[in-house]
């Protein structure tokens, strides 16, 4: 399994990128790496704090120059994106050039439910959380068709099932 490039995993908030993306890592004897989880360590503050300071635009350059130095690492990972990634577009290049995407989707109810107990959260923390999880899949949906290599539906199966998927599409 030397030979496969690394994984990555795009969607919205709550499809199952972190908790896939971790069991896959373990079933392929892969590093894991989740972009926020980066983020947050070398800013040594969580992506609340980092929206409210720079906004949303400097969390976008952060999540870039992540992407960026992960190229540089050339041993096998499975990346976990934060869900807005796809909207800057130097990101989808160089999702493409890291290895194969995977585009994992969830219905907006199974969004709603995953996401509705969590707080650091900041696009979510809203009056209305459906409403924001419907617009931003409106916008995003197109980009992450755009990136991936092949889309993964997240609702009717858990994260083994959804592991097992994506191994039978990389034939391992």
């Amino acid at each position: 399994m030397t030979d496969l490039n690394n994984i990555i995993l795009v969607g919205p908030m709550g499809a199952g990128k972190s908790t896939v993306g971790r069991l896959l890592a373990s079933r392929l004897g892969f590093g894991f790496v989740d972009t926020d989880s980066v983020i947050e360590e070398r800013t040594g503050a969580d992506i609340s704090w980092i929206f409210d300071v720079e906004g949303e635009s400097g969390f976008r350059v952060r999540e870039t120059s992540v992407l960026r130095d992960l190229l540089v690492d050339k041993s096998s990972k499975v990346i976990a994106t934060g869900g807005g990634i796809v909207t800057t577009p130097e990101n989808l290049s160089l999702l493409k050039e890291l290895g194969t995407v995977f585009f994992l989707q969830a219905s907006i109810e199974q969004l709603v439910t995953r996401t509705s107990k969590d707080k650091k959260r900041p696009l979510l923390q809203v009056e209305n959380p459906k409403a924001k999880i419907r617009e931003l899949l409106e916008l995003r949906a197109p980009l992450y068709e755009h990136a991936a290599d092949a889309n993964i539906v997240t609702d009717a199966r858990g994260a083994k099932g959804v592991v097992q998927q994506i191994c039978a599409y990389l034939g391992v």
